[in-house]
């Protein structure tokens, strides 16, 4: 694992697009496409409006989702809303392959084997994304692969649906395709996840975020969330 402390979630977000796009042209360049797999939150809704503006192959870029809440199409919560409004505010030449997650269906389970389906069509069976963004929750959390769900535990499917959490149900991508990827990008800004964040870093399996291959993640974080880290090279130094 790679770590790069960087000043704020605004230049984590810059690095971010400049790494991704950097990926995305060699991708396209070596396998004719790049498949990248997106997460929610602030910082990345910030990379993508950076991303529009960089030199991307978007007409290769195939576009999927890590997770995704169970709420109507254009609801605020929703992670694709953000997503295709980051893009938008680029104008048209930013228009990769956006594969959503089909969270509005009646049978959610069903919908999730189909997204499965579309992970196999894209990304080869099995599915190899060549990279995957990740952020982490204060609780370790990431992806929805959050503490005490039985997803966490699921080694025979590529998506699943998980149990409420903060309000709702999620569909999410699960550790076997996770670890398959070819290159994890972490992205994670904020005080709130300084404890997560060294706990990631020394490898600890106890946290769901631990539970994600190390051999080839790259870390971007603020100095916020770095700052327990910080303290303990301060303290061997």
């Amino acid at each position: 694992m790679t770590l790069e402390i960087l000043a704020d979630a605004d230049a984590v977000a810059r690095r971010a697009a400049e790494t991704i796009a950097e990926a995305a042209r060699a991708a396209v360049q070596a396998r004719g496409r790049f498949v990248v797999a997106i997460s929610g939150g602030r910082t990345p809704w910030l990379m993508l409006r950076m991303l529009s503006v960089l030199d991307v192959p978007w007409h290769d870029v195939h576009l999927l989702q890590v997770d995704e809440r169970l709420a109507p199409e254009g609801h605020a919560e929703r992670n694709l809303t953000h997503l295709r409004g980051s893009l938008r505010d680029a104008g048209p030449h930013a228009s990769p392959h956006i594969h959503a997650m089909p969270v509005e269906s009646a049978a959610i389970d069903e919908a999730a084997a189909r997204y499965a389906q579309t992970l196999a069509a894209v990304a080869g069976s099995p599915p190899v994304l060549d990279l995957v963004h990740l952020g982490m929750g204060a609780d370790g959390h990431t992806a929805s692969l959050v503490p005490g769900d039985p997803v966490l535990d699921v080694v025979d499917a590529n998506v699943a649906v998980t149990g409420p959490y903060q309000g709702r149900r999620r569909m999410t991508l699960t550790y076997p395709v996770l670890n398959l990827a070819r290159r994890v990008l972490w992205l994670i800004a904020g005080e709130d996840k300084a404890a997560m964040l060294a706990r990631l870093y020394r490898g600890d399996l106890t946290i769901p975020a631990g539970r994600v291959r190390r051999d080839c993640a790259v870390v971007l974080a603020d100095l916020a969330a770095a700052r327990q880290l910080e303290a303990t090279r301060q303290a061997r130094a």
